[in-house]
């Protein structure tokens, strides 16, 4: 090929960005115009991917971490072919377009994970290539590979500056995830000005010390430079490979190259003739040269030929591997296959247990018929009762296996399973660790509902319960906390039974599931016909009276118990009482009005809630006239029964407060 036609191809990346960035008056034009050779020659030489079928199962992953730079990768996917048109381009940032200020994989075909909040995108390739890892070791067999794929990122210098891209990539390095190639824009401009201001380390050699094949580029516009990194990186099989290419940002601009100028903000009409003069470039808007725009779209005809060649070698290994095929079917569809929760055990009331104890029996009754179930813990697996029994464990080196062993790193684990729910096949992978620590992961739970990724974040030791550790383990807000965050299924619930229930909803909803246990013991509610109709609505009646009730008792979780006391002394008062059980806010405000109101009858305005942490939200259901019994305040460290009397968490609050209410 011509040096013309690659100068060609690489400022066609450069001009479409910049020009969208100044017809929407927003965005970040810096990053395009110093990333685009790494972009041309990563996707022309390559990335196996197949424009017309993004979803293909083995094409090659590619993650564009610092997701403000989001017109270079707009730009490559329409010049490569996928359905995005120049309209769309032309539509950056505006509202009903399909390219929007950071890449939104659920919106823009060819985008792998939603990416913008900085380190995220870094550890969800981690998770990526984490999964094909898993994936290939389970399906592929001697003479048939059918799972045999990349993963590639750009990253960028604030990529690597957050924590979380650092627990990921030392989990990276040490499993040694060999088909993990991240490519580092090392411009050295941020935001705020040159990045020595802050960000001074030594970058090869902490990747090095990580475990990660280390190569440089002097120059980020010598093609041929990239493109011999890339290939010596694909060479290295046992190690993650970082290639830092040291960059210009905002290449071309005569005035707000190399600079914070050209970070976030448009170049300006002037500037943009200016650059495209040094481009040597038409100065109309949104051109895309022929030439070059036919060298980009052989990306169709070699997508398609990949495809193909892949579809025989498949074909082949089905015809092997009829019920591993099977299998394979059911893994990518997304959809469970039948009697996936045909051994989620019932608890009889015979001895109390904790709901950690009883969700770790059923995520192994689920897990054994769903042998691309995977997941794991932050050092903790004890605690959270989260191994897969009978599994391996991850090492160094070891990837491929079902518990994923992350050690305490809770913001990087749940990016990289969000990273295994995003690569497909992975069946509801899951992660571990105590409540408290949900603060340490909330970004990636966030993205994961943002995203609607049907992964599993199971949380224990979920409350004052917890006892002698104290009130920096202790979690008050953190219910409430998860609860709102959008599209996101928190699970609260109050006993075994409540707890199979809970699981075997949390599979099926549509979206994110957060599941919080006890660590202690807890009483065992046996109306099974109750439960199994009211945990998949959320909420339900547990306990009633004859006739409308003259006063509603809820709770969540634990507390249900204490709410359950009080109703039978209440009722033995005479009291028309009702128990209200909720373990899933979400799912209950989903209920139509009629089942809402039948639980929650708007007459009855006596009403008292209790749950272990902030009353904030209660209010929602206890209204105006109604009681919140809660901790507006952090615990402290005592045995969890003192702690209950200490605070007010008893029956006989409830009791006081609702004769306080019927005495009005």
């Amino acid at each position: 090929m011509s040096n013309t036609l690659q100068a060609q191809a690489i400022n066609t990346l450069r001009t479409l960005s910049i020009d969208a960035v100044q017809q929407a008056n927003s965005g970040h034009p810096g990053l395009p115009m110093g990333a685009a050779p790494m972009m041309y020659t990563l996707w022309t030489y390559f990335l196996r991917h197949n424009p017309r079928n993004p979803h293909w199962a083995n094409r090659d992953r590619f993650v564009f971490s610092p997701g403000h730079g989001s017109m270079l990768l707009y730009s490559v996917l329409h010049v490569t072919g996928y359905d995005l048109s120049l309209e769309q381009i032309k539509n950056f940032r505006q509202w009903g377009s399909i390219t929007p200020g950071h890449p939104e994989n659920f919106l823009t075909p060819g985008i792998e994970t939603t990416t913008g909040p900085l380190g995220q995108g870094v550890a969800n390739a981690v998770g990526l290539a984490l999964a094909e890892a898993y994936l290939a070791h389970y399906f592929n067999r001697e003479g048939h590979t059918i799972v045999d794929h990349y993963t590639y990122g750009l990253v960028s210098d604030g990529d690597l500056m957050e924590g979380v891209a650092m627990e990921a990539c030392a989990l990276a390095g040490h499993w040694g995830l060999g088909k993990l190639i991240c490519l580092y824009d090392a411009n050295q401009i941020t935001l705020d000005g040159r990045a020595d201001m802050t960000f001074t380390e030594d970058i090869p050699t902490r990747f090095k010390a990580w475990n990660w094949h280390v190569l440089s580029v002097e120059d980020g516009n010598n093609v041929e430079a990239i493109r011999d990194a890339i290939e010596a990186a694909r060479h290295v099989t046992d190690q993650p490979s970082l290639i830092v290419v040291k960059t210009i940002i905002g290449y071309g601009s005569p005035n707000k190259s190399n600079s914070s100028k050209a970070h976030g903000s448009p170049l300006g009409e002037d500037e943009i003739r200016l650059t495209k003069d040094y481009y040597g470039w038409p100065q109309e808007k949104f051109y895309l040269p022929g030439e070059a725009l036919e060298h980009f779209r052989e990306a169709i005809d070699r997508g398609a030929v990949y495809e193909r060649e892949w579809q025989l070698r498949f074909d082949a290994w089905r015809s092997a591997y009829p019920d591993l095929a099977k299998t394979w079917d059911e893994a990518w569809s997304g959809e469970l296959p039948a009697g996936w929760d045909r051994d989620i055990p019932t608890f009889s009331g015979d001895k109390e247990i904790a709901t950690r104890n009883a969700s770790g029996e059923v995520l192994n009754a689920i897990a054994k018929h769903l042998p691309t179930m995977i997941g794991g813990d932050a050092d903790l697996a004890g605690s959270t009762k989260t191994l897969i029994k009978g599994a391996g464990n991850t090492g160094f080196n070891h990837p491929k296996e079902r518990n994923l062993r992350f050690g305490v790193r809770e913001h990087g684990m749940a990016s990289i399973t969000n990273g295994l729910y995003l690569h497909g096949g992975i069946m509801r992978p899951y992660c571990s660790t105590f409540l408290v620590f949900s603060d340490y992961m909330r970004p990636a739970i966030r993205l994961s509902s943002l995203m609607g990724l049907k992964n599993l974040f199971v949380f224990t030791h979920d409350s004052i319960g917890l006892g002698e550790d104290g009130p920096t383990h202790q979690p008050i807000e953190h219910t409430m906390s998860l609860r709102a965050i959008p599209h996101n299924f928190t699970f609260r619930p109050a006993d075994a039974n409540e707890t199979a229930e809970a699981w075997r909803t949390a599979m099926l909803v549509d979206g994110p599931a957060v599941l919080i246990f006890t660590r202690q013991d807890l009483p065992v509610l046996t109306d099974l016909e109750r439960i199994r109709a009211g945990v998949p609505r959320g909420g339900y009646i547990l306990a009633d009276c004859e006739g409308t009730p003259e006063i509603i008792l809820l709770g969540s979780g634990s507390e249900v118990h204490i709410v359950h006391e009080a109703y039978h002394h209440l009722i033995g008062e005479g009291v028309k009482a009702r128990v209200v059980s909720l373990p899933c806010w979400q799912l209950f405000e989903a209920q139509d009005e009629s089942y809402r109101e039948s639980v929650l009858p708007k007459a009855v305005k006596n009403r008292v809630s209790i749950e272990a942490g902030v009353t904030l939200g209660w209010q929602k259901y206890v209204g105006l006239d109604g009681i919140a019994i809660g901790l507006d305040h952090f615990g402290a460290s005592a045995p969890y029964e003192r702690l209950y009397q200490e605070f007010g968490l008893t029956a006989a609050k409830v009791i006081e407060a609702a004769r306080s209410l019927l005495q009005r």
